[in-house]
């Protein structure tokens, strides 16, 4: 009896298992990329014939014998129509509704990217235009979300497995759905329809507190030799690691910091090397992207070692996230810390910081960086202004992607320096036709040993500095928090800087 009894169910389970199924990626109101092939994937009955709609695509094929199919829509041109996904086989269809062809952007990093639009400064003024139907948000929330200093409760810890950390789905951008999502991402997305009409996805995976480290696939970290000691031992024991994060990990994980874990790594937690990447990259990155945007660093700036380290894992992190998609031009576009004074923050390292982030624009391709050291706050390491950061980023876009030429993708950059008898002569990229003050005084923030301001003045595309003995560097916005008010004809602020002087 008892065996009719498990035969019954077991036939019944496996009947069941085998319906008809898509990936749960595909949901109502998505967008799916455009310009590239979009593989479409599920199970259903071995053999069975499957048959997709989308719009004026129709295609066919058969279940696999493991019960899996996979179909490739073409590459399509953008759509503002909504449309539906229509999947049939036999007497089974599943629909998917209102979905758009349009452009998909990936935003990830800490506590600034994940900041919600509803803590933003202007807020309350855009909340009447943030009804944006070509707008759609994948916001998610993960395991341990503003949850600091404290021990984990028990549902928490049994969320941190790479199947369950982040939870989300795809919604139409309105005034409310908006509220909890990356300020900055809505910003950037809201920038870019308005300029083009491009319908605009955006899939946001910050993690407060996060370190890079957990960004980067562990394959790629353990691989690199100067980076392979980050997975040794435990990771919250990890000198390899900034200890800031290690600390807010022990406080959450006390129930577990002796337990061991499978890759006797350490427990789980968003912050261990590897972990955030591993909960989602290889599940997004089955489905094609048009960029990525990060705006991460904070953890990574507090101790000297962890600060020099950066400009090798960020191009380690793009060329991982380029393999991922296999797309070694996917454009990648990251924001410079901002400026905080060191009594409220340890910023003492923020203006090296910043100048490795500006040089990476040299090494990694396809790239841009927003310059936000103008809209800090000596007292907050979160500043209430994300609009202009999202504005920022997507000026980048703008110009290198969607051919706005006319929109100056940056502030000024550093281009050279030369010496003229007793002048330092300061070229600049980015100057939009001229280089201003910010508020129309004279120059600040220039300097000649790194501590002491030093006189500087403009001459239209230029900055002219005079010297009695030659200086070895001249620097620029070299403070934790920065009073630089060098912009360009745009408005855009100039990056900090610090440029070696050698005879010529």
């Amino acid at each position: 009896m008892n065996y009719w009894l498990f035969f019954f169910f077991f036939c019944l389970s496996g009947s069941v298992t085998a319906q008809l199924q898509l990936a749960d990626c595909f949901a109502d109101h998505m967008i799916l990329q455009r310009s590239k092939p979009n593989p479409v994937w599920g199970k259903g009955n071995p053999k069975a014939e499957i048959l997709l709609e989308f719009g004026n695509v129709k295609i066919e094929t058969k279940v696999q014998e493991d019960s899996t199919w996979r179909l490739v829509l073409p590459a399509l041109n953008v759509n503002t129509k909504p449309q539906k996904i229509i999947l049939q086989s036999g007497n089974e269809m599943i629909s998917r509704q209102n979905i758009l062809i349009g452009d998909v952007w990936l935003c990830t990093g800490q506590s600034n990217m994940e900041w919600a639009f509803s803590r933003d400064e202007f807020a309350k003024d855009e909340k009447a235009t943030t009804n944006q139907p070509l707008i759609r948000l994948y916001n998610t929330s993960f395991a341990g979300k503003y949850i600091y200093g404290v021990p984990y409760t028990d549902s928490i810890l049994m969320r941190l497995q790479v199947d369950s950390f982040y939870s989300g789905s795809w919604m139409v951008c309105t005034d409310q759905t908006v509220q909890d999502m990356s300020a900055i991402a809505y910003y950037f997305a809201k920038e870019i329809v308005t300029n083009t009409g491009v319908p605009i996805g955006i899939i946001n995976l910050a993690v407060g507190g996060a370190p890079i480290e957990t960004f980067i696939d562990k394959a790629a970290i353990a691989s690199h030799p100067d980076f392979k000691q980050k997975l040794e031992g435990n990771w919250l024991y990890n000198p390899a690691l900034p200890e800031w994060i290690r600390e807010r990990g022990r406080q959450n994980l006390e129930k577990r910091l002796s337990s061991p874990s499978s890759e006797n790594f350490g427990p789980n937690h968003a912050y261990k090397p590897g972990f955030a990447f591993e909960a989602a990259i290889p599940r997004f990155s089955k489905l094609p992207i048009a960029g990525v945007l990060f705006y991460q660093g904070e953890s990574n700036s507090l101790e000297e070692n962890r600060v020099f380290e950066y400009g090798s894992l960020m191009q380690l992190l793009v060329k991982n996230y380029r393999d991922c998609w296999k797309n070694s031009k996917l454009p990648f576009y990251w924001v410079q810390l901002s400026s905080i004074d060191t009594l409220n923050y340890a910023a003492r390292y923020w203006p090296v910081f910043r100048n490795l982030q500006r040089e990476l624009l040299d090494s990694i391709p396809y790239s841009g960086m927003a310059v936000t050291s103008d809209i800090g706050n000596p007292r907050d390491v979160h500043p209430r202004n994300k609009r202009a950061v999202g504005k920022r980023l997507s000026a980048w876009a703008l110009n290198q992607l969607y051919g706005k030429k006319s929109i100056v993708a940056s502030g000024p950059l550093l281009h050279s320096v030369c010496i003229r008898g007793k002048k330092l002569i300061i070229r600049f990229d980015y100057t939009a036709g001229r280089l201003q003050a910010s508020d129309g005084l004279n120059l600040r923030g220039f300097s000649l040993d790194g501590k002491t301001e030093s006189p500087a003045i403009l001459r239209k595309k230029k900055v002219i500095m005079n010297f009695s003995q030659l200086p070895t560097a001249v620097y620029y916005g070299w403070a934790p928090y920065s009073t630089g008010n060098l912009i360009n004809k745009a408005g855009l602020p100039a990056s900090t800087f610090k440029k070696q002087i050698r005879m010529q």
